[in-house]
């Protein structure tokens, strides 16, 4: 992976990312490596920002010819970004980008979803900083917890999954909201940067069936800037020098 403050080159794709407020983390790489994509699927990214999970995915599923992504973003400039990168990338055939809310998106939407994927703003009680933009894209305001579920609760296909990644208290926050939403956590991923270091992002898969719960846990670093085993085998078709 070739990084700059404006641009992610990956082995397949690149992210330009100079008109976004929220850059490529590590938070939506584990995500897009690690979601379970369903054959012939239509899939649902809510808050697309760069179009980094839409691109990934796209690329996981590029032997499946009908793979369709519908990628939302409600701030603008992320909106052209998320088009321009899909535009230069090799699936812009399979992958649209919305410029809507998911709330007004879900009021025109027509259709349901095999997966539906984010990686959703978490900052809900930590300082906001005042550039407008960034506020947006980090803060939960615009995408609540509960919209989250609704959207999925109506959009997602019987036998759909939803993926989605949280600091721990959050996730265990969503957890104790999904049920309500007949959403069921079937596969969890516990991740933690170094053996030393706490778990500090969860990783959910949730159902509209009750299924035992797979759970496992990650950890990316063995030392500073040596990755894991686990991890280069989870994102090596992304990166550039793995």
């Amino acid at each position: 992976m070739g990084r700059s403050n404006s641009s992610f080159y990956f082995k397949q794709f690149a992210i330009f990312q100079d008109k976004c407020a929220m850059k490529v983390g590590t938070d939506g790489i584990l995500l897009g490596a690690w979601a379970n994509i369903p054959d012939n699927s239509q899939i649902l990214d809510i808050g697309t920002g760069t179009g980094l999970l839409a691109l990934m995915l796209a690329q996981r599923s590029q032997t499946s010819e009908n793979t369709v992504i519908d990628a939302v973003e409600i701030d603008y400039d992320a909106y052209l970004q998320a088009t321009d990168n899909v535009n230069r990338s090799p699936w812009s055939d399979r992958i649209n980008v919305y410029h809507s809310s998911i709330q007004n998106f879900l009021v025109t939407c027509s259709k349901q979803y095999d997966l539906i994927i984010s990686n959703p703003p978490f900052f809900e009680n930590s300082y906001k900083p005042s550039q407008k933009i960034r506020t947006l894209a980090r803060h939960s305001n615009s995408l609540l917890q509960i919209d989250i579920l609704q959207i999925t609760e109506q959009l997602l296909k019987v036998n759909g999954r939803l993926a989605i990644i949280y600091p721990t208290d959050l996730a265990n926050t969503f957890l104790s909201k999904s049920e309500a939403f007949n959403l069921f956590c079937d596969r969890k991923l516990w991740v933690k940067p170094t053996p030393k270091n706490p778990v500090k992002r969860i990783l959910l898969e949730l159902t509209k069936t009750r299924f035992p719960l797979q759970e496992t846990t990650l950890t990316i670093e063995e030392n500073k800037h040596i990755y894991t085993s686990d991890y280069i085998a989870l994102v090596k078709e992304f990166y550039l020098n793995l």
